[in-house]
């Protein structure tokens, strides 16, 4: 199964199009040590010609520009995609909106909770994927699901959709509904994907707000495991001045701290651990900081653009 990462970076992307931290001034100045990173996404596959993507971003036409293998090559009809399906786990713009980038009359399987379905169904912009080519599966949690290429046939991957701790998306928040803004469990989910024909897995989980004992009994002993890394401290936006909320505000566990994932994987047995969704303020996004130092003492990997790994 190979995997290979589209983008690394959380909403907005690094640098960040407003954002005038050292980290975004870095990467604009094309510094070594901070490389660009577009918006959280991964893609799938088990023969690298047809695709699967996790999590559609706003970055996608340059994504797919990017890595080449999920586009059409001179021998294919003159209407193609290797993109068979879309798996979204939630309903964020960063991991939606690139949906409309595949609006042009191509059959794709949408794949996602029936709550992040009946939000897509309620936005009228998403009536520009035409229903007669993009079928919408609602996935059912903690249960085993094939994904099916774009003409039907079997492909080979299942995944298992279960809800982990995180928080509704920030454009369906509602203050009125109590104080995790009308969150219920389809709202975050993360993956585990599962190659039927060699047995191999790995965790996809790009938003959690926390790590309880279940998640840690489930996660240990995974060959890999991409990992929300939005944050390196919770209050870093605040301590920064670049913005208001913290990362449990928003959903997210930071990566330090006593409460932080350092800490929460400390005793389990991963293979590979690889940060994914790291906002444009995280230190850890500049390979020579003393924090990704501490990452990589800790056997964490941080994601990056085109990266790929075959398991």
């Amino acid at each position: 199964m190979f995997i290979r990462v589209l983008g690394a970076a959380a909403g907005g992307g690094f640098p960040q199009w407003n954002c005038n931290h050292p980290n975004s001034r870095l990467a604009r100045a094309k510094n070594p040590n901070a490389k660009p990173r577009t918006q959280s996404s991964l893609a799938v596959s088990l023969d690298k010609k047809k695709w699967f993507i996790f999590n559609a971003s706003p970055d996608l036409r340059q994504q797919l520009w990017q890595n080449p293998e999920l586009m059409p090559v001179k021998s294919d009809p003159l209407r193609y995609s290797p993109i068979m399906g879309v798996f979204l786990t939630n309903a964020d713009v960063d991991h939606t909106a690139g949906l409309i980038n595949l609006r042009e009359s191509q059959a794709f399987n949408l794949y996602a909770t029936q709550r992040v379905i009946d939000v897509i169904n309620k936005n009228s912009i998403f009536n520009v994927l035409n229903p007669k080519f993009v079928k919408k599966i609602p996935v059912k949690l903690d249960t085993y699901l094939e994904l099916l290429n774009s003409d039907s046939s079997k492909s080979g991957i299942k995944v298992k959709a279960f809800a982990v701790p995180g928080k509704v998306a920030l454009w369906l928040e509602d203050v009125n509904k109590g104080p995790n803004f009308g969150s219920v469990e389809e709202d975050t989910i993360a993956l585990e994907v599962y190659n039927q024909e060699t047995g191999s897995s790995f965790y996809y989980i790009p938003a959690c707000a926390n790590v309880p004992d279940w998640l840690k009994n489930k996660i240990d002993n995974a060959d890999l495991v991409f990992f929300d890394g939005t944050l390196w401290k919770d209050d870093e936006m605040i301590e920064q001045k670049v913005g208001i909320k913290t990362g449990k505000r928003m959903g997210h566990i930071s990566m330090s701290g006593a409460e932080g994932s350092l800490k929460a994987f400390e005793e389990l047995q991963i293979k590979r651990k690889i940060f994914i969704h790291i906002n444009t303020t995280n230190p850890a996004l500049i390979d020579n900081s003393e924090e990704r130092k501490k990452l990589d003492k800790a056997g964490w990997e941080v994601a990056y653009d085109t990266m790929e790994i075959a398991i």
